[in-house]
């Protein structure tokens, strides 16, 4: 390793550390004596991402990350749930060993993801990633997803009514018809 203060080419390791995606080191200058920290990361193999028109292109989780945000935009959900999904994703893609994704399945792991936390942002996405042409195909999948109200959703989704509270809101909605 290069010393950035003298330019000598060895240095020695004095500590070493685990970051998230790689290495710390702290190093010091045989020459000089200076120290100096670097970082050391595992460099992905190029992933590429089959579009519908058969473009390829590189994958950007950037791209993944903002789609995501966009489908959570002002709902009830932490702020590291779109981080964790978009980085679950990524991690999944690089498992399975392919230089080569088609759009399609990146678009399927997201729903599947969104689907589990927020229906809100599973319609959003949805109606992005789908295409939807016509309201009818956007009320067939709504009509889908409704079919599993009774499955309860992540506890990563903030509550926007207490349970009691519910109970209230139809209950006086009731009074006011009568």
């Amino acid at each position: 390793m290069k010393c950035p203060h003298c330019g000598y080419i060895d240095s020695k390791v004095l500590d070493s550390r685990e970051v998230d995606d790689g290495v710390r080191r702290r190093r010091q200058c045989i020459n000089c004596g200076s120290r100096f920290t670097t970082y050391e990361r595992i460099q992905k193999s190029g992933l590429y991402v089959i579009k519908k028109d058969k473009r390829r292109e590189l994958f950007d989780k950037n791209k993944l990350l903002n789609g995501i945000r966009k489908a959570f935009e002002k709902r009830p959900v932490a702020a590291n749930v779109v981080d964790k999904v978009a980085d679950d994703i990524e991690s999944e893609l690089y498992k399975q060993g392919k230089q080569e994704v088609p759009s399609t399945v990146i678009g399927d792991m997201v729903m599947a993801n969104l689907k589990n936390l927020d229906h809100i942002a599973y319609i959003r996405f949805a109606s992005v990633y789908r295409d939807f042409a016509d309201i009818t195909r956007l009320k067939q999948e709504v009509d889908r997803l409704a079919g599993g109200v009774g499955k309860t959703v992540s506890s990563a989704q903030l509550p926007l009514i207490p349970e009691n509270g519910l109970e209230v809101v139809v209950n006086t909605g009731r009074e006011r018809r009568k």
